[in-house]
């Protein structure tokens, strides 16, 4: 059995988990680690995920991992606020001879008619590199696409479809994420990168065209709304305080517009309550991605993900490390490109079940 010798770039909050099983896989070899924290330079990988001893050191030199011997870097830095920046990073490991899979810049899952100067750039450095690029995600990627397009194979006739993620954040502890890309805990209407004009459209627009182009239908274009709700009263979460009046609860939809009407939806319901816009949309539990297609049949498809844990969000942030890991074999016998789901073969959880 061939292994894979494979590059952790970077073990935040999704990062770790897939270090984790990387370093665990059979089909897979650890050869080194990327940090962005100088307290985690030299440390042992393993020391880094909870494992035992790896021998494989973690290091904040990219030119030296970018010489180590390897066929996949899994790069899961964050690139909110770094978009440009992270493109060129994987680019540069394209070029030399890496392929990558990554959770990163999430635009990236169907990128060829949202962004389509990084598809290029991306495509260039494939084509320079002999490598191959595939870009997973969670949500945006999986619910809001794979399992749409995987149910529609049920049905005679589709009149609709939504996909919804309906997730209490107040244990997601990304301060960032939520309070300056998100707004939470700002007064409603404050200017945030979530909102502005385009953004939803263009994280989530991805997944309404990868299911338009699946399913062979053609958009007359994408469309985006939101609203927010306010806190009755100050309250805390796991990474900062919340005050009244301020945001705490926000909805969002993406539609996929054909024939004037919006046929292909995301949506997302996320509070900091439960409590929060009893109105809006209800999961079944704390964390739960829906589908429901409206046709012949209907369908209507709950996911939850971590209905057992203490913190659904952990649990989240594990099923997204698991997608790039899981594709990392297929995607290192695929073609050199970019690459989306709807190119690369059912990539199952191999020696999952242990």
């Amino acid at each position: 059995m061939r292994k894979y010798r494979v590059i952790q770039w970077a073990t935040g909050h999704v990062g770790k988990h897939a270090l984790r099983a990387i370093a665990q896989h059979p089909e897979l070899e650890l050869v080194g680690v990327w940090v962005s924290s100088p307290q985690k330079v030299g440390r042992d990988a393993g020391e880094l995920c909870g494992i035992g001893a790896t021998g494989v050191k973690a290091t904040n030199d990219f030119d030296a991992l970018l010489a180590t011997e390897a066929d996949c870097v899994c790069y899961t830095g964050a690139t909110d606020d770094r978009p440009t920046e992270a493109i060129e990073d994987m680019c540069r490991m394209l070029a030399a001879g890496k392929n990558v899979v990554t959770s990163s810049f999430v635009p990236l899952i169907y990128p060829w008619h949202v962004i389509p100067a990084f598809a290029r750039q991306l495509e260039d450095a494939c084509r320079q590199g002999q490598t191959s690029f595939y870009c997973s995600g969670i949500d945006p990627g999986f619910s809001p696409d794979v399992l749409p397009i995987t149910l529609s194979s049920l049905c005679e006739r589709i009149d609709s479809i939504r996909a919804q993620e309906i997730f209490n954040y107040a244990t997601y502890d990304q301060p960032h994420t939520l309070f300056e890309v998100m707004g939470f805990g700002k007064p409603p209407g404050t200017p945030v990168p979530l909102f502005a004009p385009g953004a939803l459209s263009m994280a989530w627009g991805a997944s309404v065209r990868m299911v338009a182009d699946a399913l062979g239908v053609e958009l007359d274009g994408i469309e985006q709304r939101h609203e927010v709700e306010v806190a009755p009263e100050d309250f805390e979460i796991s990474c900062g305080a919340i005050r009244k009046g301020t945001v705490a609860a926000l909805r969002f939809e993406v539609m996929g517009m054909v024939r004037g009407e919006p046929r292909i939806v995301v949506e997302h319901v996320t509070r900091l309550r439960d409590d929060l816009a009893p109105h809006w949309p209800q999961g079944v539990g704390p964390g739960t991605y829906r589908v429901t297609i409206e046709g012949m049949p209907s369908l209507r498809c709950d996911l939850q993900v971590g209905f057992h844990s203490a913190d659904h969000n952990i649990d989240g942030c594990v099923a997204t490390a698991m997608r790039l890991v899981h594709a990392i074999p297929a995607l290192c016998q695929a073609n050199p490109g970019v690459k989306t789901y709807l190119d690369l073969p059912l990539t199952p959880g191999r020696h999952a079940l242990r």
